[in-house]
């Protein structure tokens, strides 16, 4: 499809919400808007592709294509976006300029392109950057426009970027997913084993600190407490609780014994601490906000400011910067006076003539290139309480306060220390007690009791040791004289890293340098062009996607409270062992990180030809990690999982079979055992107390021969069971082919009931009589394995 000469434009944006707020500004009879709803295509699945590739078969891996055909997609309501796809491309006829004006960033560039190629559109494309969606930064984002002549084919870039992370995600989870799952998936998990670019080396890291939570080792450490007297005739208590802790019981003991006898003169020191306000939200750091305050999930964050964006409140939402470009500082002023409207209960704060702190650098909050995309912040135009639902305005709020607080003073804290140096037989050890008022709020008046106090605690670390205060100090002289009048040792113990919660996930991944201790793997994640945003896994847009296809898998499981805590699985930590095993390089975080660094390259690149290079060498690159991936799968073993520690997922809350419940009760009777609580109601509890207690069935089954040698199973049962292992994509047990037991158990499990028709070798594997026992345990529980799914969202 190509451009005409009638000058005509059309205008692509990404939602019709977004479409009907820049629609005000076009008032020429030449211009034409549509709007998508999200992608309206979607990649095709490999089954409709080749009928060969539906089942899942390791000898047809690797399954790779030079392009990922698309089809049309579907809306919420399932409908069909063919008729959108037909309205855009009559909309093309007799266009000669196309402007894309979907949400900025890779994810908003890919939706409009996808739709120009798969159309075949050839004639002109500018990108219209769109930061936010009020008056002034609309014609800020039209004047910019008209500036750049090449913004077309800089957001080409961006759309391979965002295609080349499809092509990645799409083969591997396509060949990854099945090939574990074929060769290094457990027998007893009946589910597929997901494996992905980014979810891989994400429970990677959630892996490796389950591994040093696990094996923590709690450690006794000792802190001296020294009693004393001063000479007004004060009592107080000074700590000596060095950094480095004492873990040895005699070294405490000596200082205790020399504080004991200890005289001398008291050091009084008082300063005033200036406490600067919190860096401005990024998506990820107000997404663990959100989680912390108010039990948000991160996409329940994120869906909410994109509201917010769409309705013109917050600027763009998928952001990784926290810091504002210098250029919006004339700004200022002008915010604060539309969101004090709102708040007036810190309008107070903002005096008429006053002018707001402007602090930049790093340390600040402006600096002359914050990114791709700026802080999350409000705008001009703001919300009416009524307007917006209780959630809506909650996040509105919490954003506005954080940019409030940035144009607010320091906070300055009176702070009091008092130190007793005490000589010992290994040198001088300095005992310390302090204790601090506020002198000035500053900005912390915004918050008043809801100021935070942790903001700057590292997810996954050992929570630190807090110094010795005292909410009240006596009164005490500078060169005081004291006498002890007691020394004791206080015994504590060490504590384990904590774990990431699911408000913290997408901080971790995108603050990758904060979970690494080599010098070596930090220099390397840092980033020489924006040092603000190092490398990380994933993009912003992405990142709480993770999450939940982690859970989905059974890989990780969620605990109780407000922000719930990340926990490792059996399943999970069985999973990274067997990719490390064949496979280490999909395994590590650091190499993921750097991997991605070097594709977003693509998107960076200074024109179209260069852009198509580099995703032709990517593309290449892919193809070549897949081909090693299945060579390394080939002859691995399967992974050995204990069945009773594989967790419930999604679907295990459905009831068990009556012929599961009948085999359980009879196994129960015979052996003496007490049914477990569920096994009557809950399939995975039924099927668990199967699995640990049903056993070799020989004996029962008669599959002992007269000679004492086990009975080995018929060809057309072994042939009938590795049919059902490629058509189901699972694993099938390593002597299936030698024991007669093994073979009819897992035909037992995975054949289907009640099947109509059967070819002749099939039909002679079922009509082996099966014992009572082994028609009880019967059921369709075992379902066939959905496929991998693609993924829509880039990066």
């Amino acid at each position: 499809m190509s451009a005409s000469g009638t000058g005509r434009t059309l205008f692509f944006f990404e939602k019709p919400s977004a479409m009907r707020q820049m629609q005000r500004f076009f008032r020429s009879p030449n211009t034409v808007c549509v709007a998508a709803e999200g992608h309206l295509l979607t990649a095709q699945e490999p089954g409709s592709i080749r009928p060969d590739w539906k089942p899942w078969r390791f000898d047809a891996l690797p399954i790779v294509l030079d392009t990922i055909p698309v089809t049309c997609g579907q809306n919420r309501s399932g409908a069909s976006h063919a008729p959108k796809l037909a309205q855009i491309r009559q909309a093309l006829t007799g266009v000669e300029r196309v402007i894309i004006a979907t949400d900025p960033g890779r994810e908003g560039s890919m939706i409009a392109w996808e739709v120009l190629e798969h159309l075949g559109w050839r004639g002109r494309v500018d990108r219209l950057k769109l930061g936010a969606l009020d008056d002034l930064s609309i014609r800020r984002a039209f004047a910019a426009l008209a500036k750049e002549t090449a913004s077309g084919e800089q957001d080409y870039a961006a759309y391979l970027e965002a295609l080349c992370r499809q092509y990645e995600d799409y083969h591997l989870g396509l060949n990854g997913t099945r090939a574990i799952s074929l060769r290094l998936r457990p027998p007893s998990f009946r589910e597929p084993w997901r494996f992905g670019g980014v979810q891989t080396p994400t429970l990677a890291l959630l892996a490796d600190l389950e591994a040093r939570i696990r094996t923590f080792v709690p450690e006794d450490f000792f802190k001296v407490a020294l009693h004393l007297d001063t000479e007004a005739g004060a009592a107080l208590t000074l700590w000596h609780a060095p950094k480095e802790r004492i873990l040895d019981k005699a070294i405490a003991e000596t200082i205790r014994q020399a504080a004991e006898a200890w005289t001398g003169p008291l050091a009084l020191e008082q300063k005033d601490v200036r406490r600067a306000p919190p860096r401005l939200f990024s998506k990820d750091t107000l997404a663990r906000r959100c989680a912390k305050r108010f039990g948000w999930d991160p996409q329940r964050t994120a869906g909410l400011a994109q509201e917010l964006y769409d309705q013109g409140y917050l600027s763009y939402p998928r952001t990784e910067s926290e810091y504002l470009p210098e250029g919006q500082i004339d700004d200022a002023s002008a915010v604060i006076g539309a969101v004090t409207g709102v708040l007036t209960d810190v309008a107070g704060l903002f005096p008429t003539m006053s002018k707001p702190v402007i602090r930049r650098g790093s340390r600040g909050h402006y600096v002359k290139d914050p990114g791709e995309h700026h802080a999350i912040v409000p705008l001009r135009k703001v919300p009416q309480r009524d307007r917006l639902a209780a959630e809506q305005f909650r996040l509105w709020e919490l954003v506005a306060k954080a940019y409030l607080a940035a144009h607010l003073p320091d906070g300055i804290d009176a702070r009091t220390s008092i130190t007793a140096e005490v000589t010992t037989a290994l040198g001088m050890k300095r005992f310390l007690a302090s204790g601090s008022v506020v002198r000035a709020p500053g900005w912390r008046a915004v918050y008043g009791s809801e100021a935070e106090t942790e903001v700057d605690v590292v997810p996954g670390k050992t929570k630190r040791e807090p110094e010795a205060t005292l909410a009240r100090l006596p009164p005490v002289r500078d060169g005081e004289v004291s006498r002890a009048t007691a020394a004791e040792i206080a015994t504590a113990v060490t504590e384990p890293p904590r774990r990431i919660t699911r408000g913290e996930l997408p901080v971790v991944m995108g603050r990758l340098i904060d979970q690494v201790e080599e010098p070596v793997a930090k220099r390397a994640l840092e980033n020489p062009v924006n040092p603000n945003e190092p490398k990380g896994l994933g993009t912003a847009a992405t990142r709480d996607t993770i999450l939940p296809k982690l859970v989905k898998s059974r890989y990780i499981a969620l605990g109780a409270g407000k922000d719930p805590a990340i926990e490792v699985t059996e399943v999970g930590v069985a999973f990274i062992q067997a990719v490390r095993r064949v496979f280490p390089a999909y395994g590590d975080p650091v190499g993921r990180a750097l991997f991605e660094a070097e594709l977003a390259e693509i998107g960076r690149a200074p024109g179209r030809a260069e852009a198509e290079r580099r995703a032709q060498a990517f593309r290449q690159r892919t193809r070549v990690r897949l081909d090693e991936l299945i060579g390394a799968i080939t002859n691995a073993d399967a992974i050995e999982l204990d069945p009773s520690s594989i967790p419930p997922g999604q679907c295990d809350d459905r009831p068990p079979t009556p012929a599961m419940v009948a085999f359980a009760v009879s196994l129960a009777e015979r052996k003496g055992l007490r049914l477990p609580r569920g096994c009557k109601s809950s399939i995975s509890v039924c099927r668990t107390f199967l699995d640990g207690h049903a056993g070799p069935r020989a004996a029962q089954a008669g599959s002992i021969t007269d000679s004492g040698s086990e009975r080995t199973p018929s060809e057309a049962m072994v042939h009938y069971a590795r049919s059902l292992a490629e058509q189901h994509g699972i694993a099938y047990p390593a002597n299936l082919a030698s024991s007669f037991d093994v073979c009819r158990r897992f035909l037992d499990a995975h054949a289907p009931q009640g099947q109509p028709r059967m070819s002749e070798t099939h039909r002679s594997a079922r009509k082996l009589k099966p014992s009572a026992e082994t028609s009880a345990k019967r059921s369709p529980a075992a379902r066939t394995p959905r496929k991998a799914k693609t993924r829509r969202r880039a990066g």
